[in-house]
């Protein structure tokens, strides 16, 4: 480094520091914003060997401190970074879990949260109803790393006994169910593999994950009904507007390094930039706007029920409905009233030709 450093003064030339910058300067001190910075730096100065192992050592690490500290070292941006650590501890908040890691889609989400339960050899016992790419996952990827997803109606808690198996690990579903807002019944599958884990060894236990993007946390936060592990979309509720794709999991702290460790070797980060946005602007207005929009959602689903070319709605509001009694007892917004949520589903009725 000896051509960074004038010979006269024994100082870095003008060049480095531009580059560079004054390394030291209390200008990088935003303790006191109300907004955060947007960060965009992909490496950090680590300042010290000492520091450089310290960090290292406790990232991931559950016999340290994991990476909520609140003194983070941090390292690389795909490891760990201000803004995304900052978004990832509403999110935990919001779900009422320990932790969250966040993810760049809610794909890579999906992935992470069942990825690091299975392995060869393993079976994952579905709904028969899962998003679109969720079931291009298991039906198209799984079989090629021969890990075998049964597809059932959950709504029938009996069919989980039907596919049962000792190789199974993960039962995962959707509620609402993503496009036909059909609910699953949470308590009612804990309950039952709660059961079933008791005659299980710890390395053949079950695991539960649960994709809340529909519901989100306004409405519903599975974790508090014994769920082991849930995800988001954060592109959609959440994010609320359109502009940003993203995804989380959020689990207990048992949990925590296996999800990072699986999101650093696999990748599929959360960009600062998007990360920032989605805290800003998405969390943040996530109650007022889920209350506006579930007013809209009665509204509409009282239209549609009374449209001769509507053959039937779906709406966990709708009274007189087996969903109507499990979204009374799972759909709970934050301050204890009844969220049946901003989605609905309807068939138009007659031959579709």
């Amino acid at each position: 480094m000896s051509h960074h450093i004038d010979k006269k003064t024994g100082r870095y030339k003008t060049n480095s520091l531009l580059i560079h910058g004054k390394f030291l300067t209390k200008k990088w001190d935003f303790s006191h914003h109300v907004i955060p910075p947007m960060s965009t730096s992909v490496t950090y100065r680590l300042d010290s060997i000492e520091r450089a192992a310290k960090g290292f050592n406790n990232f991931a690490n559950p016999a340290v401190f994991g990476h909520r500290t609140p003194d983070p070292i941090y390292i690389y941006e795909r490891l760990d970074e201000p803004v995304r650590g900052m978004l990832e501890d509403n999110l935990a908040f919001a779900e009422e879990g320990d932790c969250a890691i966040t993810f760049a889609s809610g794909m890579a989400a999906v992935s992470a949260a069942i990825g690091i339960f299975i392995r060869a050899g393993d079976e994952v016992i579905s709904h028969r109803t899962v998003y679109g790419c969720t079931y291009s996952l298991f039906s198209n990827w799984y079989p090629r790393y021969n890990i075998k997803v049964h597809f059932t109606d959950l709504t029938k808690i009996e069919n989980i006994q039907k596919h049962l198996s000792p190789r199974t690990r993960v039962i995962y579903f959707e509620t609402p169910t993503n496009p036909t807002m059909e609910l699953i019944d949470i308590k009612a599958i804990v309950e039952l593999v709660r059961q079933i884990n008791k005659k299980r060894k710890k390395e053949n236990r079950i695991y539960t994950v649960v994709d809340n993007t529909f519901a989100t946390p306004f409405c519903q936060r599975p974790l508090t009904l014994g769920v082991d592990v849930v995800l988001h979309s954060l592109t959609k509720n959440i994010g609320g507007f359109g502009t940003d794709v993203g995804g989380a999991v959020i689990s207990r702290e048992e949990f925590e390094s296996p999800i990072m460790l699986y999101r650093k070797d696999f990748g599929g980060q959360l960009a600062s930039k998007t990360a920032w946005t989605i805290y800003v602007y998405g969390l943040p207005t996530l109650s007022l706007r889920l209350k506006r929009q579930q007013e809209s959602a009665s509204k509409i689903v009282e239209f549609l029920q009374n449209q001769k070319f509507v053959e039937y709605v779906r709406y966990p509001g709708i009274k007189g409905t087996r969903d109507y009694e499990i979204a009374r007892r799972q759909m709970i917004d934050f301050d204890g009233n009844f969220a049946p949520g901003n989605m609905l589903a309807f068939k138009i009725a007659g031959n579709p030709e």
